[in-house]
């Protein structure tokens, strides 16, 4: 709830900032040396201005995005590597909560509660997803808001070396002690927010230039930590079940060069369609499916393959004998019917415990995977940690380790949950390794 006020209020707090840097500024400057804006600079700063609050305001209230239930169906692929990442490499990847499978980059909203494509994150200052959609507008509003509050910084900073000039004068052939606030409030408050909104707007330069979401960023950082983990551990991990599964470096495969990359963010290969506040959206056929760079397979899913992503059913409790479960075709139909029901439900994930604690003598730390003890002989395998399983009904109840290897977190610290996902739909998306063709077959079957 808390959340939901602070977005309400995301919108007008961000606008009445803007308007108190932009205009009481203006009314200052009328009354302080060197005297009001000239024509030309007035003309530029409020055109930045204008600029900034239409690509904001675009930001906040475009829709970030609808996937078709039938997306698979209708897209078209832009080359065969691409068709191929789409029905191979979209695979393991369907989202029990909208009962769809992820187009390749999709992610579960958790305030959207949809699945939104190529989502970058839920940005709270927008109230809204920044998405394939919503990106371009986002650029363009950071990149004129850095612009703009430049320009004022230079501003601001001619009155003030004005007044650093007369500082002998008497105090009355100055400014009041009212507007002497008023400016110091301005160039604190303007040098803050820039310095804030730069660095953004940097990472954001960064990540297009990759054509790195900044979801999947925390991607790459996980699976570099699965592969440190597994090359200790002979270049395999075990799942939930004891089943080894090989962990092998992956490229990311949506990079296609930093042109290209510019280009599929914007949306087009205009440059100056990147700067004009108007510029249309991108089409949402334009999101389904991405070139594939081909450095690996494209055969390869990505994310890569997690052990700690598997589904895997709760393990029922035993019969009255102690020892096993009747075998009778109703007792058998009877949990395949429960089984089926968990799986509808959502409970069909179990939460694992972080690999700090099922390997505490191996990783030294849970924020950095990077030191291990090889003392392989003392590590316990994980059929036997399957016993530190926590059960789904611990995290209901909000108990102590109901966060498990889902709250894994990256450098920086960062989960999941902290880019606005929802880690029950996101990090538990695996289907059984079934190839998207199979699941597109069965749903067709079931309607």
């Amino acid at each position: 709830m808390a959340f939901d006020r602070v977005e309400a209020l995301a919108y007008p707090g961000v606008v009445t900032l803007v308007s108190f840097l932009a205009y009481t500024s203006q009314w200052l400057f009328h009354h302080i040396q060197p005297g009001p804006l000239r024509k030309g600079d007035a003309y530029v700063f409020n055109a930045l201005v204008a600029a900034l609050l239409i690509c904001y305001t675009r930001t906040c209230f475009t829709d970030p995005g609808r996937i078709p239930s039938t997306w698979h169906e209708h897209f078209r692929a832009p080359n065969e590597a691409a068709r191929i990442a789409a029905e191979t490499s979209s695979r393991q990847r369907y989202c029990r909560k909208c009962e769809m499978p992820k187009p390749p980059r999709a992610h579960h909203c958790k305030t959207c509660k949809r699945c939104v494509m190529k989502m970058d994150h839920h940005c709270v200052w927008t109230a809204n997803c920044i998405s394939h959609i919503t990106l371009p507008h986002f650029i363009r509003f950071l990149s004129y808001a850095v612009a703009a509050m430049c320009y004022l910084e230079y501003l601001l900073y001619l009155r003030c070396a004005v007044l650093w000039q007369n500082r002998s004068l008497p105090s009355y052939l100055g400014p009041s002690a009212l507007q002497l606030s008023h400016l110091f409030v301005l160039v604190v408050v303007n040098s803050l927010v820039l310095f804030a909104l730069t660095l953004l707007l940097g990472r954001s330069i960064w990540g297009l230039s990759l054509n790195v979401t900044t979801i999947e960023g925390w991607e790459i950082e996980r699976h570099h930590a699965l592969l440190r983990r597994a090359r200790v551990l002979g270049g395999h991990l075990d799942g939930p079940d004891g089943t080894k599964m090989r962990i092998e470096h992956q490229e990311f495969p949506w990079d296609i060069g930093i042109w290209s990359n510019f280009c599929q963010a914007m949306g087009t290969w205009n440059v100056f369609a990147w700067f004009w506040p108007f510029a249309s959206s991108p089409s949402i056929n334009s999101g389904l499916v991405y070139e594939h760079n081909e450095i690996d397979d494209p055969s390869k899913p990505w994310p890569p393959p997690d052990p700690d992503r598997v589904f895997r059913a709760p393990r029922e409790p035993l019969s009255g004998d102690g020892f096993t479960q009747s075998m009778d075709i109703d007792s058998f139909r009877e949990r395949q019917q429960a089984d089926i029901q968990r799986r509808q439900n959502g409970e069909y994930a179990v939460r694992r415990r972080p690999f700090h604690e099922r390997y505490g003598h191996l990783a030294k730390s849970d924020e950095n995977d990077d030191y291990y003890n090889n003392d392989e002989d003392a590590i316990t395998s994980e059929s036997e940690a399957d016993e530190e399983i926590q059960p789904p009904e611990a995290a209901k109840h909000g108990v102590a380790g109901d966060e498990g290897e889902e709250a894994w977190r990256n450098k920086e610290g960062e989960r999941l949950a902290d880019f606005g996902l929802d880690e029950d739909a996101e990090f538990y998306d695996e289907e059984n390794d079934l190839p998207l063709a199979e699941i597109m077959r069965r749903r067709k079957a079931e309607l």
